[in-house]
């Protein structure tokens, strides 16, 4: 799929790993939409891409559906999803005030599973409308995690969410095969977000010391340059592509 002038849906496209992805496909030509919660950031992102701002609750079919059709009015049916939306706070499945909320389980798997499905069905819909170009009519792609397949000490539920992901996207490349539609997935690993902002300075260099090489934190334009490649390359379709350093984060 070439990027230059195809509608491109980013959601949680306005800070991290989402925006450096807006960066770089707006760089290679793509006409991007930024689904976000954070309309303010998305606007202020999208008016340096020549792109276009629209809030969006990936877990709200709504305003979901809501936003890819803005998208489609602007843009043209949007070609290529990148699930960029996602989180979720540590919390032990047994802490010192007992069993952990369900409530706090369901709402991070919400976000990132359903989230995430959420917007997979609603933008495939779109894609399976078109015209094929060259036999290929879009690509949809997840964001996981490294703890997808090791999986800490208070993560349960994003471990959970995150590993659903990855088990989803074979399945969706096979459903969607006959269409022309590829399902990809990365997993990064720990990245210099502004989620880490919080980190202190000691778990910060347990952390990197945790990576094979290089020895550092991964830098969000790294994942988004691996998502444009995953784009083009026509022949990567059903794949978890692990982006980590070779982090080594389970106890040895």
């Amino acid at each position: 799929m070439h990027l230059r002038d195809t509608a491109v849906l980013v959601t949680g496209g306005a800070s991290g790993l989402g925006e450096a992805t807006v960066l770089e496909l707006a760089r290679q030509g793509a006409r991007v939409a930024i689904l976000d919660i954070n309309r303010e950031r998305a606007e202020a992102l999208a008016t340096l891409v020549d792109g276009i701002a629209l809030h969006c609750d990936v877990t709200d079919p709504a305003s979901a559906a809501g936003a890819i059709a803005a998208a489609r009015e602007r843009h043209g049916v949007a070609r290529v999803l990148v699930n960029c939306a996602g989180g979720g706070a540590p919390r032990r499945v047994v802490g010192k005030d007992g069993p952990m909320p369900l409530e706090d389980f369901v709402k991070v798997v919400n976000l990132n599973l359903f989230g995430g499905f959420n917007m997979v069905r609603l933008a495939a819909a779109d894609m399976l409308k078109t015209t094929a170009l060259d036999g290929e009519r879009g690509v949809l792609l997840f964001t996981a995690s490294a703890a997808a397949f090791e999986g800490q000490v208070g993560q349960s539920a994003y471990a959970a969410s995150k590993g659903a992901l990855v088990a989803l996207t074979l399945q969706l490349a096979r459903e969607f095969a006959q269409f022309g539609v590829r399902a990809m997935t990365v997993a990064p690993g720990i990245f210099e977000t502004p989620l880490m902002a919080n980190v202190g300075p000691e778990v910060r260099q347990a952390l990197i010391d945790s990576a094979v090489f290089p020895k550092r934190l991964g830098r969000p334009e790294e994942f988004a340059e691996l998502v444009a490649h995953v784009i083009g390359n026509r022949f990567l379709n059903g794949e978890v592509i692990r982006l980590d350093g070779a982090v080594r984060l389970a106890p040895r």
